[in-house]
Protein backbone atom coordinates (compact mmCIF):
# COMPACT_ATOMS: atom_id res chain seq x y z
CA UNK A 1 0.00 0.00 0.00
CA UNK A 2 1.40 3.45 -0.95
CA UNK A 3 -0.79 4.93 1.82
CA UNK A 4 -3.42 6.53 -0.57
CA UNK A 5 -6.90 6.10 0.76
CA UNK A 6 -8.69 3.91 -1.89
CA UNK A 7 -11.93 5.26 -3.62
CA UNK A 8 -14.87 2.57 -4.33
CA UNK A 9 -13.83 0.11 -6.74
CA UNK A 10 -10.43 1.09 -7.40
CA UNK A 11 -9.33 -1.99 -6.26
CA UNK A 12 -10.71 -3.44 -9.67
CA UNK A 13 -9.54 0.13 -11.85
CA UNK A 14 -6.60 -0.74 -13.57
CA UNK A 15 -3.95 2.71 -13.55
CA UNK A 16 -3.78 4.68 -16.51
CA UNK A 17 -0.84 3.52 -18.90
CA UNK A 18 2.38 6.25 -19.53
CA UNK A 19 1.46 8.72 -16.57
CA UNK A 20 1.87 9.29 -13.31
CA UNK A 21 1.06 12.07 -10.60
CA UNK A 22 3.93 14.49 -9.54
CA UNK A 23 5.09 12.43 -6.99
CA UNK A 24 5.57 9.42 -9.93
CA UNK A 25 2.49 7.30 -8.72
CA UNK A 26 0.22 5.51 -10.96
CA UNK A 27 -3.06 7.47 -11.39
CA UNK A 28 -6.85 6.54 -12.51
CA UNK A 29 -9.48 8.07 -14.61
CA UNK A 30 -11.91 8.26 -11.73
CA UNK A 31 -10.05 10.58 -9.84
CA UNK A 32 -7.49 12.40 -12.31
CA UNK A 33 -7.05 14.23 -15.51
CA UNK A 34 -10.16 15.32 -17.55
CA UNK A 35 -11.82 18.37 -17.36
CA UNK A 36 -10.96 19.35 -14.37
CA UNK A 37 -7.77 19.32 -14.42
CA UNK A 38 -6.91 20.75 -17.91
CA UNK A 39 -9.15 24.04 -16.85
CA UNK A 40 -6.54 25.09 -14.12
CA UNK A 41 -3.47 24.63 -16.74
CA UNK A 42 -6.23 26.66 -19.56
CA UNK A 43 -6.44 29.41 -16.78
CA UNK A 44 -2.86 29.48 -16.50
CA UNK A 45 -2.44 30.09 -20.11
CA UNK A 46 -5.10 32.82 -20.41
CA UNK A 47 -3.19 34.90 -17.64
CA UNK A 48 -0.42 34.35 -19.79
CA UNK A 49 -1.89 35.68 -22.73
CA UNK A 50 -3.57 38.86 -20.88
CA UNK A 51 -0.13 39.65 -19.24
CA UNK A 52 1.93 39.46 -22.54
CA UNK A 53 -0.58 41.29 -24.69
CA UNK A 54 -0.80 44.11 -21.68
CA UNK A 55 2.66 44.53 -22.47
CA UNK A 56 2.99 44.04 -25.84
CA UNK A 57 0.00 45.65 -27.36
CA UNK A 58 0.85 49.12 -26.31
CA UNK A 59 5.08 48.29 -25.53
CA UNK A 60 5.78 50.93 -28.48
CA UNK A 61 3.78 53.76 -27.02
CA UNK A 62 5.77 52.93 -23.85
CA UNK A 63 9.09 52.84 -25.24
CA UNK A 64 8.61 56.13 -27.36
CA UNK A 65 7.03 58.48 -24.87
CA UNK A 66 8.70 57.65 -21.01
CA UNK A 67 11.44 56.35 -22.01
CA UNK A 68 12.14 59.01 -24.97
CA UNK A 69 13.13 56.08 -27.59
CA UNK A 70 12.98 57.14 -30.87
CA UNK A 71 10.28 55.43 -33.49
CA UNK A 72 12.60 53.66 -35.25
CA UNK A 73 14.79 52.58 -32.25
CA UNK A 74 11.46 51.41 -30.44
CA UNK A 75 10.17 49.55 -33.77
CA UNK A 76 13.23 47.95 -33.54
CA UNK A 77 13.59 46.95 -30.04
CA UNK A 78 9.65 45.73 -29.82
CA UNK A 79 10.33 43.55 -33.08
CA UNK A 80 13.73 42.22 -31.82
CA UNK A 81 11.80 41.13 -28.27
CA UNK A 82 8.14 39.82 -30.02
CA UNK A 83 10.62 37.92 -32.26
CA UNK A 84 12.86 36.78 -29.17
CA UNK A 85 9.47 35.48 -27.73
CA UNK A 86 8.37 33.49 -30.94
CA UNK A 87 11.58 31.62 -31.23
CA UNK A 88 12.49 30.59 -27.33
CA UNK A 89 9.79 27.70 -27.30
CA UNK A 90 12.31 25.96 -29.36
CA UNK A 91 14.92 25.95 -26.90
CA UNK A 92 12.37 25.76 -24.32
CA UNK A 93 10.96 22.82 -25.89
CA UNK A 94 13.91 21.16 -26.10
CA UNK A 95 14.69 21.81 -22.63
CA UNK A 96 11.60 20.21 -21.72
CA UNK A 97 11.41 17.32 -23.58
CA UNK A 98 14.71 16.23 -23.07
CA UNK A 99 16.06 17.27 -19.38
CA UNK A 100 13.15 18.95 -17.33
CA UNK A 101 9.88 17.76 -18.32
CA UNK A 102 6.60 19.74 -18.67
CA UNK A 103 5.39 20.31 -15.49
CA UNK A 104 8.53 21.41 -13.82
CA UNK A 105 9.14 23.63 -17.16
CA UNK A 106 5.92 25.62 -16.55
CA UNK A 107 6.87 25.93 -12.96
CA UNK A 108 9.87 27.62 -14.10
CA UNK A 109 8.21 29.44 -16.61
CA UNK A 110 5.51 30.89 -13.59
CA UNK A 111 8.72 32.05 -11.97
CA UNK A 112 10.50 33.74 -14.51
CA UNK A 113 7.13 35.76 -15.01
CA UNK A 114 6.99 36.84 -11.83
CA UNK A 115 10.33 37.82 -12.28
CA UNK A 116 9.71 39.51 -15.50
CA UNK A 117 6.46 41.18 -15.02
CA UNK A 118 7.64 42.36 -11.31
CA UNK A 119 10.60 44.28 -12.47
CA UNK A 120 8.98 45.83 -15.23
CA UNK A 121 6.28 47.26 -12.66
CA UNK A 122 9.35 48.65 -10.63
CA UNK A 123 11.22 49.96 -13.75
CA UNK A 124 8.20 51.74 -14.90
CA UNK A 125 7.21 53.44 -11.31
CA UNK A 126 10.38 55.14 -10.74
CA UNK A 127 12.37 58.43 -12.75
CA UNK A 128 13.59 57.16 -16.20
CA UNK A 129 17.48 56.69 -15.76
CA UNK A 130 20.16 54.19 -17.79
CA UNK A 131 19.65 51.76 -14.48
CA UNK A 132 15.65 51.66 -15.49
CA UNK A 133 16.24 51.17 -18.75
CA UNK A 134 19.03 48.37 -18.02
CA UNK A 135 15.65 46.72 -15.43
CA UNK A 136 13.13 47.06 -18.48
CA UNK A 137 15.39 45.42 -21.22
CA UNK A 138 16.28 42.63 -18.06
CA UNK A 139 12.72 42.17 -17.28
CA UNK A 140 11.25 42.31 -20.84
CA UNK A 141 13.72 39.58 -21.83
CA UNK A 142 12.73 37.30 -18.80
CA UNK A 143 9.08 37.22 -19.71
CA UNK A 144 10.46 36.26 -23.68
CA UNK A 145 12.19 33.62 -21.55
CA UNK A 146 9.04 32.72 -19.21
CA UNK A 147 7.15 32.06 -22.73
CA UNK A 148 9.70 29.78 -24.56
CA UNK A 149 9.51 27.04 -21.36
CA UNK A 150 5.05 28.54 -21.32
CA UNK A 151 4.12 28.30 -24.68
CA UNK A 152 5.22 25.05 -25.99
CA UNK A 153 4.42 22.98 -22.69
CA UNK A 154 1.14 24.77 -21.57
CA UNK A 155 -1.12 23.09 -24.04
CA UNK A 156 1.24 19.73 -24.49
CA UNK A 157 0.14 19.20 -20.24
CA UNK A 158 -3.35 20.24 -20.68
CA UNK A 159 -3.90 17.62 -23.64
CA UNK A 160 -2.13 14.99 -21.46
CA UNK A 161 -5.22 15.37 -19.25
CA UNK A 162 -6.75 13.44 -21.62
CA UNK A 163 -6.51 9.35 -23.06
CA UNK A 164 -6.10 9.43 -26.60
CA UNK A 165 -7.58 6.12 -27.09
CA UNK A 166 -10.28 6.49 -24.78
CA UNK A 167 -13.18 7.43 -26.85
CA UNK A 168 -14.58 9.85 -24.53
CA UNK A 169 -11.74 11.73 -23.56
CA UNK A 170 -10.22 12.08 -27.27
CA UNK A 171 -13.47 13.70 -28.25
CA UNK A 172 -12.91 15.83 -25.31
CA UNK A 173 -9.29 16.02 -26.06
CA UNK A 174 -9.91 17.56 -29.72
CA UNK A 175 -12.19 19.91 -28.58
CA UNK A 176 -9.84 20.92 -25.87
CA UNK A 177 -7.71 22.86 -28.92
CA UNK A 178 -10.66 24.53 -30.06
CA UNK A 179 -11.64 26.06 -26.28
CA UNK A 180 -8.01 26.72 -25.52
CA UNK A 181 -7.60 29.37 -28.32
CA UNK A 182 -10.91 30.70 -27.51
CA UNK A 183 -9.43 31.42 -24.06
CA UNK A 184 -6.40 32.60 -25.43
CA UNK A 185 -8.73 35.43 -27.67
CA UNK A 186 -10.51 36.31 -24.27
CA UNK A 187 -7.64 37.21 -22.18
CA UNK A 188 -5.96 39.17 -25.55
CA UNK A 189 -8.96 40.97 -25.91
CA UNK A 190 -9.73 42.00 -22.49
CA UNK A 191 -6.18 42.70 -22.10
CA UNK A 192 -5.97 45.27 -24.86
CA UNK A 193 -8.98 46.96 -24.47
CA UNK A 194 -8.33 47.64 -20.39
CA UNK A 195 -4.84 47.44 -19.49
CA UNK A 196 -3.54 49.48 -22.47
CA UNK A 197 -6.31 52.54 -21.44
CA UNK A 198 -5.05 52.42 -17.95
CA UNK A 199 -1.52 52.48 -19.53
CA UNK A 200 -2.02 55.76 -20.60
CA UNK A 201 -4.90 57.11 -18.60
CA UNK A 202 -4.00 56.35 -14.78
CA UNK A 203 0.03 55.37 -14.62
CA UNK A 204 2.49 52.70 -16.21
CA UNK A 205 3.11 51.32 -13.29
CA UNK A 206 -0.47 50.16 -12.63
CA UNK A 207 -1.16 49.49 -15.98
CA UNK A 208 2.58 46.85 -15.77
CA UNK A 209 1.06 45.97 -12.59
CA UNK A 210 -2.19 44.20 -13.57
CA UNK A 211 0.16 41.41 -15.41
CA UNK A 212 2.00 40.98 -12.58
CA UNK A 213 -1.29 40.20 -10.63
CA UNK A 214 -2.87 38.08 -12.99
CA UNK A 215 -0.09 35.45 -13.47
CA UNK A 216 0.24 35.62 -9.71
CA UNK A 217 -3.47 34.87 -8.97
CA UNK A 218 -3.51 31.81 -11.79
CA UNK A 219 -0.22 30.28 -11.02
CA UNK A 220 -1.75 29.69 -6.94
CA UNK A 221 -4.68 27.89 -8.76
CA UNK A 222 -2.54 25.84 -11.11
CA UNK A 223 -0.22 25.18 -8.42
CA UNK A 224 -3.71 23.70 -6.05
CA UNK A 225 -4.61 21.64 -8.49
CA UNK A 226 -0.98 19.91 -9.06
CA UNK A 227 -2.38 16.71 -7.14
CA UNK A 228 -5.20 16.05 -10.21
CA UNK A 229 -2.69 16.64 -12.83
CA UNK A 230 -1.72 13.60 -15.23
CA UNK A 231 2.02 13.76 -16.44
CA UNK A 232 3.71 11.87 -19.33
CA UNK A 233 6.03 8.74 -18.29
CA UNK A 234 8.26 10.01 -20.87
CA UNK A 235 8.95 13.16 -19.85
CA UNK A 236 9.24 12.09 -16.24
CA UNK A 237 11.96 10.02 -17.77
CA UNK A 238 13.20 12.75 -20.37
CA UNK A 239 16.90 11.52 -20.99
CA UNK A 240 16.07 7.87 -21.52
CA UNK A 241 13.13 9.21 -23.99
CA UNK A 242 15.75 11.44 -26.23
CA UNK A 243 18.95 8.71 -26.16
CA UNK A 244 15.67 6.66 -27.67
CA UNK A 245 14.83 8.63 -30.47
CA UNK A 246 18.30 9.72 -31.34
CA UNK A 247 18.08 5.41 -32.03
CA UNK A 248 15.27 5.25 -33.65
CA UNK A 249 15.92 5.82 -37.28
CA UNK A 250 12.15 5.71 -38.13
CA UNK A 251 11.03 8.30 -35.66
CA UNK A 252 13.48 10.56 -36.92
CA UNK A 253 12.06 10.25 -40.17
CA UNK A 254 8.99 10.97 -39.01
CA UNK A 255 10.52 14.10 -37.59
CA UNK A 256 12.27 14.77 -40.84
CA UNK A 257 8.55 14.78 -42.85
CA UNK A 258 7.03 17.49 -40.73
CA UNK A 259 9.35 20.20 -42.39
CA UNK A 260 7.86 20.77 -45.38
CA UNK A 261 4.51 21.19 -43.97
CA UNK A 262 6.40 23.25 -41.39
CA UNK A 263 8.02 25.65 -44.35
CA UNK A 264 5.08 25.92 -46.27
CA UNK A 265 3.20 27.16 -43.30
CA UNK A 266 5.54 30.30 -43.02
CA UNK A 267 3.44 32.26 -45.06
CA UNK A 268 0.42 31.97 -42.86
CA UNK A 269 2.85 33.65 -40.27
CA UNK A 270 3.62 36.06 -42.73
CA UNK A 271 0.42 37.56 -43.13
CA UNK A 272 -0.46 37.09 -39.73
CA UNK A 273 2.18 40.06 -38.88
CA UNK A 274 0.48 42.71 -40.89
CA UNK A 275 -2.28 42.27 -37.82
CA UNK A 276 -0.76 44.48 -35.27
CA UNK A 277 1.36 46.38 -38.10
CA UNK A 278 0.26 47.79 -41.15
CA UNK A 279 -3.50 46.57 -40.86
CA UNK A 280 -2.96 49.15 -37.82
CA UNK A 281 -1.18 52.18 -40.05
CA UNK A 282 -4.06 51.07 -42.75
CA UNK A 283 -6.72 52.07 -39.82
CA UNK A 284 -5.20 55.55 -39.49
CA UNK A 285 -5.92 56.62 -42.44
CA UNK A 286 -9.74 55.99 -42.53
CA UNK A 287 -12.59 57.75 -40.80
CA UNK A 288 -12.92 56.00 -37.44
CA UNK A 289 -15.54 58.13 -35.76
CA UNK A 290 -18.70 56.19 -34.64
CA UNK A 291 -22.21 57.34 -35.58
CA UNK A 292 -23.03 60.79 -35.28
CA UNK A 293 -21.77 61.08 -31.02
CA UNK A 294 -18.74 62.19 -32.19
CA UNK A 295 -16.68 59.03 -30.94
CA UNK A 296 -13.39 57.92 -32.84
CA UNK A 297 -11.82 54.96 -32.25
CA UNK A 298 -8.47 54.27 -31.59
CA UNK A 299 -6.73 51.99 -34.61
CA UNK A 300 -5.12 49.58 -31.71
CA UNK A 301 -8.97 49.20 -31.12
CA UNK A 302 -9.51 47.65 -34.64
CA UNK A 303 -7.10 44.91 -33.57
CA UNK A 304 -9.97 43.40 -31.14
CA UNK A 305 -12.16 42.55 -34.44
CA UNK A 306 -10.06 39.62 -34.71
CA UNK A 307 -9.99 37.96 -31.19
CA UNK A 308 -13.81 39.24 -30.88
CA UNK A 309 -14.37 37.02 -34.09
CA UNK A 310 -11.96 34.10 -32.74
CA UNK A 311 -14.56 34.25 -29.27
CA UNK A 312 -17.38 34.20 -31.63
CA UNK A 313 -16.08 31.49 -34.30
CA UNK A 314 -14.91 28.98 -31.88
CA UNK A 315 -18.26 28.06 -30.11
CA UNK A 316 -19.87 27.99 -33.69
CA UNK A 317 -17.15 25.94 -35.13
CA UNK A 318 -16.80 23.46 -31.96
CA UNK A 319 -20.92 23.33 -31.76
CA UNK A 320 -22.11 23.29 -35.09
CA UNK A 321 -20.00 23.10 -37.99
CA UNK A 322 -17.43 20.20 -36.67
CA UNK A 323 -21.11 17.81 -35.82
CA UNK A 324 -22.07 18.46 -39.30
CA UNK A 325 -18.25 18.19 -41.09
CA UNK A 326 -19.01 14.76 -38.89
CA UNK A 327 -21.61 13.54 -40.42
CA UNK A 328 -20.08 14.59 -44.22
CA UNK A 329 -16.46 13.00 -43.61
CA UNK A 330 -16.82 10.18 -40.97
CA UNK A 331 -13.83 11.96 -38.94
CA UNK A 332 -14.64 12.56 -35.28
CA UNK A 333 -12.93 15.88 -35.57
CA UNK A 334 -14.80 16.86 -38.60
CA UNK A 335 -11.73 17.74 -40.83
CA UNK A 336 -8.27 16.59 -40.62
CA UNK A 337 -5.51 18.61 -38.69
CA UNK A 338 -4.18 19.48 -42.17
CA UNK A 339 -7.63 19.82 -43.71
CA UNK A 340 -7.93 22.43 -41.13
CA UNK A 341 -4.91 24.07 -41.57
CA UNK A 342 -5.11 24.78 -44.84
CA UNK A 343 -8.60 26.25 -44.78
CA UNK A 344 -7.25 28.57 -42.33
CA UNK A 345 -4.25 29.19 -44.70
CA UNK A 346 -7.02 29.61 -47.63
CA UNK A 347 -8.46 32.48 -45.47
CA UNK A 348 -5.71 34.47 -44.83
CA UNK A 349 -4.75 34.47 -48.50
CA UNK A 350 -8.11 35.83 -48.91
CA UNK A 351 -7.89 38.55 -46.12
CA UNK A 352 -4.20 39.99 -47.70
CA UNK A 353 -6.66 40.31 -50.88
CA UNK A 354 -9.20 41.54 -49.68
CA UNK A 355 -6.72 44.25 -47.55
CA UNK A 356 -5.19 44.98 -50.81
CA UNK A 357 -8.68 45.57 -52.93
CA UNK A 358 -9.39 48.05 -49.56
CA UNK A 359 -6.34 50.11 -49.95
CA UNK A 360 -6.85 50.39 -53.64
CA UNK A 361 -9.68 51.63 -53.43
CA UNK A 362 -8.71 54.06 -50.78
CA UNK A 363 -6.22 55.20 -52.80
CA UNK A 364 -8.64 55.89 -55.31
CA UNK A 365 -10.64 57.84 -53.11
CA UNK A 366 -7.61 59.67 -51.84
CA UNK A 367 -6.88 61.08 -55.37
CA UNK A 368 -10.21 61.63 -56.46
CA UNK A 369 -10.54 63.99 -52.81
CA UNK A 370 -13.56 62.01 -51.75
CA UNK A 371 -14.36 61.99 -47.84
CA UNK A 372 -12.34 59.17 -46.00
CA UNK A 373 -13.74 55.98 -46.01
CA UNK A 374 -15.24 54.40 -42.81
CA UNK A 375 -13.26 52.09 -40.77
CA UNK A 376 -15.93 49.43 -41.70
CA UNK A 377 -14.11 48.56 -45.06
CA UNK A 378 -11.43 46.95 -43.15
CA UNK A 379 -14.06 44.92 -41.05
CA UNK A 380 -13.59 41.97 -43.27
CA UNK A 381 -9.62 41.40 -43.76
CA UNK A 382 -9.42 41.62 -39.46
CA UNK A 383 -12.69 39.01 -39.62
CA UNK A 384 -11.13 36.51 -42.33
CA UNK A 385 -7.73 36.75 -40.25
CA UNK A 386 -9.72 36.08 -37.31
CA UNK A 387 -11.67 32.90 -38.66
CA UNK A 388 -8.01 31.73 -40.66
CA UNK A 389 -6.35 32.07 -37.02
CA UNK A 390 -9.49 29.47 -35.52
CA UNK A 391 -8.59 26.76 -38.55
CA UNK A 392 -4.82 27.26 -39.34
CA UNK A 393 -3.88 28.00 -35.69
CA UNK A 394 -5.55 25.61 -33.87
CA UNK A 395 -5.03 22.88 -36.79
CA UNK A 396 -1.14 23.93 -36.55
CA UNK A 397 -1.20 22.85 -32.90
CA UNK A 398 -3.04 19.86 -32.93
CA UNK A 399 -1.24 18.64 -35.67
CA UNK A 400 2.82 19.23 -35.06
CA UNK A 401 1.72 18.05 -31.46
CA UNK A 402 -0.09 14.91 -32.55
CA UNK A 403 2.87 13.76 -35.00
CA UNK A 404 5.76 14.81 -32.49
CA UNK A 405 6.56 11.15 -30.24
CA UNK A 406 5.10 11.19 -27.21
CA UNK A 407 8.31 12.62 -25.32
CA UNK A 408 8.87 15.05 -27.70
CA UNK A 409 5.10 16.64 -28.03
CA UNK A 410 6.57 20.31 -26.54
CA UNK A 411 8.94 20.51 -29.47
CA UNK A 412 5.87 20.10 -31.91
CA UNK A 413 4.28 22.81 -30.49
CA UNK A 414 6.92 24.81 -30.46
CA UNK A 415 6.92 23.95 -34.22
CA UNK A 416 3.94 26.30 -34.18
CA UNK A 417 5.39 29.19 -32.58
CA UNK A 418 8.28 29.45 -34.63
CA UNK A 419 6.18 29.37 -37.62
CA UNK A 420 4.86 32.72 -36.44
CA UNK A 421 8.27 34.13 -35.14
CA UNK A 422 10.57 33.32 -38.55
CA UNK A 423 6.89 34.81 -40.47
CA UNK A 424 7.22 38.19 -38.18
CA UNK A 425 11.05 38.20 -39.28
CA UNK A 426 10.18 37.05 -42.85
CA UNK A 427 8.37 39.97 -43.27
CA UNK A 428 10.40 42.65 -41.71
CA UNK A 429 13.42 41.79 -43.77
CA UNK A 430 10.80 41.61 -46.70
CA UNK A 431 8.88 45.20 -45.84
CA UNK A 432 13.37 46.67 -45.23
CA UNK A 433 14.27 45.31 -48.53
CA UNK A 434 11.36 46.13 -50.42
CA UNK A 435 11.28 49.82 -49.23
CA UNK A 436 14.76 50.00 -50.32
CA UNK A 437 14.04 49.17 -53.38
CA UNK A 438 10.79 51.12 -54.10
CA UNK A 439 12.77 54.15 -52.68
CA UNK A 440 15.95 53.74 -54.85
CA UNK A 441 15.15 56.62 -57.75
CA UNK A 442 13.70 59.60 -54.88
CA UNK A 443 10.30 58.52 -54.68
CA UNK A 444 8.10 58.22 -51.58
CA UNK A 445 8.34 53.99 -52.25
CA UNK A 446 5.34 51.67 -50.93
CA UNK A 447 5.29 52.05 -47.29
CA UNK A 448 6.17 55.67 -47.38
CA UNK A 449 5.45 57.69 -44.18
CA UNK A 450 2.49 59.22 -45.40
CA UNK A 451 0.24 56.25 -46.81
CA UNK A 452 -1.53 58.24 -49.62
CA UNK A 453 1.31 58.86 -51.02
CA UNK A 454 2.93 54.99 -51.03
CA UNK A 455 1.01 51.60 -52.32
CA UNK A 456 0.98 49.94 -49.82
CA UNK A 457 -1.84 47.68 -52.18
CA UNK A 458 1.37 46.64 -53.75
CA UNK A 459 3.29 44.60 -50.99
CA UNK A 460 -0.76 43.07 -50.00
CA UNK A 461 -1.16 41.48 -53.83
CA UNK A 462 2.65 40.03 -53.51
CA UNK A 463 1.89 38.88 -49.87
CA UNK A 464 -1.36 37.49 -51.57
CA UNK A 465 0.86 35.63 -54.09
CA UNK A 466 3.16 34.63 -52.26
CA UNK A 467 0.42 33.04 -50.13
CA UNK A 468 -0.86 31.17 -52.92
CA UNK A 469 2.20 29.59 -54.28
CA UNK A 470 2.84 28.52 -50.58
CA UNK A 471 -0.28 27.12 -50.43
CA UNK A 472 -0.01 24.98 -53.70
CA UNK A 473 3.03 23.60 -51.99
CA UNK A 474 0.91 23.05 -48.35
CA UNK A 475 -1.04 20.53 -50.54
CA UNK A 476 1.23 19.32 -52.27
CA UNK A 477 3.20 17.39 -49.15
CA UNK A 478 -0.11 17.32 -47.59
CA UNK A 479 -1.80 15.22 -50.32
CA UNK A 480 1.02 12.92 -49.61
CA UNK A 481 1.57 13.26 -45.89
CA UNK A 482 1.06 9.72 -44.10
CA UNK A 483 -0.08 10.33 -40.37
CA UNK A 484 1.10 8.55 -37.42
CA UNK A 485 -2.67 7.65 -36.49
CA UNK A 486 -3.78 6.38 -40.50
CA UNK A 487 -7.17 7.00 -40.04
CA UNK A 488 -6.79 10.17 -39.74
CA UNK A 489 -6.97 10.68 -43.04
CA UNK A 490 -5.59 12.41 -46.55
CA UNK A 491 -5.71 16.25 -46.99
CA UNK A 492 -8.80 17.23 -49.14
CA UNK A 493 -9.85 20.60 -48.22
CA UNK A 494 -13.52 21.04 -47.98
CA UNK A 495 -14.54 24.43 -50.06
CA UNK A 496 -18.06 25.70 -49.10
CA UNK A 497 -20.86 25.61 -52.00
CA UNK A 498 -21.77 29.16 -51.47
CA UNK A 499 -18.13 30.81 -51.39
CA UNK A 500 -16.69 32.29 -54.72
CA UNK A 501 -13.39 30.19 -55.77
CA UNK A 502 -10.41 31.99 -56.49
CA UNK A 503 -9.07 30.30 -60.43
CA UNK A 504 -5.52 30.42 -58.91
CA UNK A 505 -5.81 28.59 -55.72
CA UNK A 506 -9.30 26.18 -56.26
CA UNK A 507 -9.89 27.60 -52.53
CA UNK A 508 -12.25 30.01 -51.33
CA UNK A 509 -12.06 33.64 -50.75
CA UNK A 510 -13.78 35.31 -47.53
Amino acid sequence: MDGRPLLPNEEEEEALPGVSDFRGRPVYRATSGGWRSALFVAVLELAGSFAYFGVSANLITYLTGPMGQSNASAAAAVNAWSGAACMLPLLGAFLADSFLGRYPSILLACTLYLLGYGMLTVASSVVASKSQVGILYVSLYLVALAQGFDKPCGLALGAEQFDPEHPRESASRSSLFNWWYFSMATGITVSIATVSYIQENVSWGVGFAIPFAVVSCAFLLFLLATPTYRLSSAAASPLLSLRHYKQSSEEARRMLRLLPIWATCLAYGVAYAQIMTLFNKQGRTLDRHIGHAGLELPPAALQTLGPVTIMVSVPIYDRAVVPMLRRMTGNPRGLTTLQRTGTGMALSLAAVAVAAAVEGRRLETVREQRPAMSWAWLVPQYVAMGVADVLAVVGMQEFFHGEMPEGMRSLGLALYYSVMGIGGFISSALISALDGITRRDGGDGWFADDLNRGHLDYFYWLLAGVSAAELAMFLCFARSYAYRNANKGPLLLVVPSNTPVSPCTNHHHA
